[in-house]
């Protein structure tokens, strides 16, 4: 707990299959001092989902009201349901002396940074489009048109990865694990103001190597991948 300073905003951003929420249960397993902020929707829940565990299930009525009485973060509409991140979450991690993990698409990063500029974003990215493709396939959940909607979505989505701090390629789960708590111990390193061990240099070494000014060529392949006709869907 470090209740001397101000929590660290933690901003993970990824297109629905690129395996953002097993990244985010990992690290909070592994990685003490750090809440995650669970969102509000309208949406009803799916399977074994329950109120309070992966969403708050709230009617559109309650939500508005939040909206209008100033209540979240941020707020957006996707796919006919909203999804917002409530203030009350930045609030309780500034009276434990945590750090806050937020799991929002690139409309609420956008705003999030907007509110609180020195968050931390990072962007998860499939290895291409084929991968992301046999993913949300493997889900079994998702109709042929729901899958070339999400990556239709995908491909707009990961064209806004250089409005992010971190860029990581979610391409072997263990290795996607260990960058993500690099960043996330990395930026925790550089708000000590003291000299830095051996190890401690290398992993903020690691970080930086996930900076969005050095993985630019790679994720190069990866946006040509989505750039072809065959994800449209018939009107």
């Amino acid at each position: 707990m470090r209740s001397s300073r101000q929590p660290i905003v933690y901003i993970i951003s990824a297109p629905s299959g690129s395996g953002k929420s097993t990244l985010v249960n990992e690290i909070l397993k592994t990685i003490p001092g750090l809440d995650f902020s669970i969102s509000y929707t309208t949406r009803r829940p799916r399977g074994s989902e329950r109120n309070g565990k992966q969403y708050h299930f709230v009617t559109r009525q309650e939500f508005d009201g939040m909206v209008k009485a100033k209540e979240f973060l941020e707020h957006a509409e996707f796919d006919g349901n909203c999804y917002g991140t409530a203030r009350r979450f930045l609030r309780e991690a500034e009276q434990k002396g945590t750090d806050l993990l937020l799991d929002i698409d690139v409309q609420g990063a956008a705003q999030i940074h907007h509110e609180l500029p020195d968050a931390v974003s990072i962007f998860v990215l499939p290895p291409d489009k084929k991968t992301l493709e046999w993913r949300l396939e493997k889900r079994g959940e998702n109709s042929e048109q729901d899958i070339r909607r999400r990556l239709d979505a995908a491909k707009r989505e990961i064209e806004q990865y250089d409005c992010y701090n971190y860029v990581l390629v979610n391409d072997q789960l263990e290795k996607s694990i260990g960058r993500l708590e690099a960043i996330v111990i990395s930026e925790r390193l550089r708000r000590e103001q003291r000299v830095l061990t051996d190890a401690e240099n290398a992993i903020v070494q690691r970080a930086e190597r996930l900076r969005l000014a050095n993985v630019r060529d790679l994720v190069k392949p990866i946006l040509a991948s989505f750039q072809n006709t065959g994800t449209s869907v018939p009107g």
